[in-house]
């Protein structure tokens, strides 16, 4: 789709930050397991606004606003999602975005999915597409944003260029988000694994802060707008969409005079004689003390820069004439980029290819991992511990408070004085409504009935976890559904361990029907991708982490149902919190080697889901 216009000019003091005075829309969102950041509803994030005022440091009980959300909590100053009943926590971020974009407007566009009910876009995608439908452009395609598929205004379609399956599309109006005015905060960084207060250092989570940070530096200068005034020079600057994940300064001096200006668009530039062949002496160099401008037209997409059309403005004068432009590719070398790509950041390379499986190998090659019995592992059904009711697993854990603290229950959020958020609505055997009890390891108290709803919420597999510090009390078990885990040494050496063997696992989960424990009883699931191919350096600390994840297997952690947030697919087997490694031989997705914190990242994993210690690793 050709975008008509002139691309934008970022003047010569623009700072690439916007004025601290104007408006900003703000988007809560948290990260699913594919690095992406998933926007909580409007109503949600005005909710989260109100409770940040009172308390920046304090607890969100989302269940407060959306139902469907009872079980979630959002610890403001770790900035994290919490799940009560599985203890899975997530990141979250508060992103702001300009107040014409489709948040600003609350609008809302949605696919719908197998279940004939409808999902929501990511916002950044939402705001392009929002964009692309106020500027009436017929159709739309998302390539360059990393998704196959082409959205048509006319039939109000999605498409998948590869499969060519067809969704229905919709645009629906609903609350806008919540406006503030004034300086935008520093961004938290997200801790993972035990509560460190430390940014992940694994591979896979600094791709997606990296990739982020240099998306952010190469569009600085789309945070700023200038809107000529009857074609003078002077404007008006207007806030666009500001990521709180890149905390550097401008690309560019804010008191050197510019002596190139580069337009990325799909029109003419402002005073543009012609185009430049894109080569190393005429391309910008973008450091804090250069003198360059670069304007992009188009949607800041700070996961996926794709293949764009540039075009080149400069001074009057500075390009002979006659002199031909360069046709820039697309990714695969096959011809000119489509012209719905214009106006978005340029690729001049093909992209590499991660490596993802070892060299060919015969089933003589594979052994067993030393250490380490057997190469096989089967799940079957759910294993429970029977005759135990939630109320014996609560008394098991907690001891009765007689005089309880002036607190609040972080459970109802009633006071612990009161009786129970959760009187009349739960039936309850030999528990009274105001009974207090404290877990016997951190020491955390809450209504005991309080702590019987969150168990009856959860998988009621006799353990227990604390809401607050996430302490696990028991064996914790997932809802993985049946598979079987193999693992053997293979005689090639992973990237980043020259002198050591490969531990390959392989996890085969066939598709099959949910039952009470998965979210659709009775309704079929799928189970894309499988087997899948996993790799670990076979050294003592490689083995250790096997054995973890044998144990992890056996309780049924490692995978369970959900909606992809990849494909958007609802009931289809999805990872389970436990980072894993499906790239042998580069590192170009983030989940390969070399990646020297991985190893201890994944043992912090495990230990978070209670899988770690020296029970865990007897065979």
């Amino acid at each position: 789709m050709a975008r008509p216009g002139s691309g934008l000019m970022l003047p010569a003091n623009g700072l690439g930050y916007p004025p601290q005075n104007l408006a900003r829309v703000v988007v809560w969102e948290w990260m699913n397991e594919h690095g992406r950041w998933r926007p909580y509803g409007a109503a949600v994030c005005h909710h989260i606004e109100n409770v940040l005022k009172g308390d920046a440091r304090g607890t969100v009980v989302l269940g407060q606003v959306d139902g469907q959300l009872s079980p979630y909590v959002i610890d403001l100053q770790s900035m994290h999602q919490f799940r009560q009943d599985t203890g899975t926590m997530r990141p979250v971020q508060r992103n702001f975005y300009d107040p014409s974009s489709a948040p600003g407007k609350g609008v809302v566009w949605e696919w719908e999915n197998d279940n004939t009910s409808w999902t929501p876009y990511d916002m950044e995608i939402c705001v392009t597409i929002q964009n692309a439908y106020e500027k009436q452009h017929p159709w739309l395609d998302l390539t360059s944003l990393g998704f196959s598929y082409l959205i048509d205004f006319n039939s109000m379609s999605q498409t998948n260029k590869q499969s060519q399956r067809k969704r229905r599309l919709r645009r629906r109006m609903d609350l806008a988000y919540p406006l503030i005015m004034g300086s935008i905060p520093k961004s938290q960084s997200w801790p993972v694994g035990a509560s460190s207060g430390q940014p992940c250092s694994c591979q896979q989570c600094i791709l997606v802060n990296s990739t982020r940070a240099a998306s952010n530096a190469i569009l600085a200068s789309q945070r700023r707008k200038l809107h000529a005034a009857n074609g003078g020079t002077t404007g008006t600057l207007t806030a666009v969409r500001q990521s709180n994940t890149f905390g550097g300064t401008s690309l560019w001096s804010t008191n050197s005079p510019t002596t190139n200006n580069i337009g990325v668009g799909g029109g003419q530039a402002k005073g543009e004689q012609g185009q430049v062949p894109l080569s190393p002496d005429n391309f910008p160099v973008m450091s804090p003390h250069g003198h360059n401008t670069l304007a992009i037209n188009g949607q800041n997409n700070l996961n996926r820069p794709g293949t764009q059309r540039i075009s080149m403005a400069t001074p009057r004068g500075t390009i002979p004439p006659g002199v031909p432009a360069l046709p820039v590719k697309n990714l695969t070398g096959s011809g000119p980029v489509h012209p719905a790509l214009a106006g978005l950041p340029v690729c001049l390379t093909r992209a590499p290819k991660p490596i993802l499986h070892p060299p060919h190998i015969t089933k003589s090659d594979m052994k067993p991992v030393p250490g380490v019995n057997g190469t096989r592992r089967k799940t079957k059904k759910k294993h429970l511990r029977k005759g135990k009711t939630p109320e014996d697993v609560v008394k098991r854990y907690t001891d009765k408070i007689k005089v309880p603290p002036d607190e609040d229950c972080t459970i109802c959020m009633e006071r612990l004085a009161t009786a129970s958020g959760y009187e009349g609505v739960l039936r309850h055997k030999g528990i009274k409504p105001e009974s207090v009890g404290k877990l016997g390891k951190c020491g955390h108290m809450y209504h005991l009935l309080c702590l019987v709803a969150m168990y009856n919420n959860g998988n009621k597999d006799g353990s227990l976890q604390c809401p607050t510090c996430k302490t696990i009390y028991g064996e914790k078990t997932g809802t993985q559904p049946p598979g079987k885990m193999e693992y053997h040494v293979i005689p090639h050496c992973l990237p980043g361990y020259p002198d050591s063997k490969t531990i390959r696992i392989v996890y085969d989960i066939p598709a099959g029907v949910q039952t009470n424990e998965h979210p659709n009883p009775g309704k079929k699931f799928s189970a894309r991708g499988f087997p899948r191919q996993c790799y670990l350096p076979d050294n003592d600390k490689g083995r250790k982490v096997l054995k973890l994840l044998i144990t992890a297997w056996d309780r049924r952690l490692i995978f369970t149902i959900g909606t992809s947030s990849t494909t958007g697919e609802s009931d289809t087997v999805v990872w389970n919190e436990i980072h894993h490694k499906t790239e042998f031989g580069s590192n170009l997705t983030g989940h390969g080697y070399p990646d020297p914190n991985y190893l201890d990242n994944v043992l912090a994993e495990l230990s978070a889901q209670g899988v770690g210690g020296e029970d865990n690793l007897k065979d």
